[in-house]
């Protein structure tokens, strides 16, 4: 892919996603909100405790924060966190003693999931930054979130090996992605909306 064609679809790509930032009632080429959060099994009681704006604009893939390995004290890189969920999650499973770093591309879905607020909120750092070339030190994570971003990055070979450089020594990695049962045609000049088809 031609770096051209790479600058319009990650501008597409963070554009959509600031729209279900802006306006997370509106139609998106993507599932949005709270009950689609609970229909991928987020339990009802993190619902609950959840920030409502973070919840409005929820828009991963799976419940990743509820399944990785978080404990007390670690510290968590939530790697495209959107709205926050996932990070307000993580931060509330690491405690007192943990620290939630909260990356995303879209300034406007950072500003939702900073001023969603709750009483996690003082362990969470909010960075906006692109998944390829993050802004924290070589082996100072424990824990990485990975919520639905691989498919959406035209240029994910780079993320692997930069989230392999922010992890410590016996860090993990707590991914998930949409995975296609059989092959699709592969339009011949990919456009930002046939990106999330």
């Amino acid at each position: 892919m031609n770096p051209t064609t790479t600058a319009a679809l990650r501008d597409g790509v963070r554009k959509a996603y600031s729209a279900a930032a802006l306006e997370p009632d509106a139609k998106h080429p993507f599932p949005v909100g709270a009950a689609f959060a609970a229909s991928l099994g987020y339990p009802e009681e993190v619902l609950q405790e959840a920030p409502a704006a973070s919840l409005a604009s929820f828009a991963g893939v799976a419940n990743v924060s509820c399944f990785a390995p978080i404990r007390e004290g670690v510290r968590v890189l939530d790697l495209g966190c959107g709205s926050g969920l996932d990070s307000y999650v993580s931060a509330h499973r690491a405690g007192s003693k943990g620290e939630t770093v909260a990356v995303d591309f879209s300034l406007d879905m950072l500003r939702r999931a900073r001023h969603a607020g709750d009483a996690q909120a003082s362990r969470i750092l909010f960075l906006q930054a692109s998944a390829e070339q993050l802004p924290l030190p070589d082996a100072s994570i424990d824990v990485a979130l990975v919520n639905g971003i691989f498919n959406l990055n035209p240029d994910r070979e780079r993320l692997f090996p930069e989230l392999a450089r922010v992890l410590r020594p016996g860090g993990t990695v707590a991914g998930a992605e949409l995975i296609l049962k059989e092959p699709i045609p592969v339009p011949e000049n990919p456009s930002p909306e046939s990106w999330f088809s």
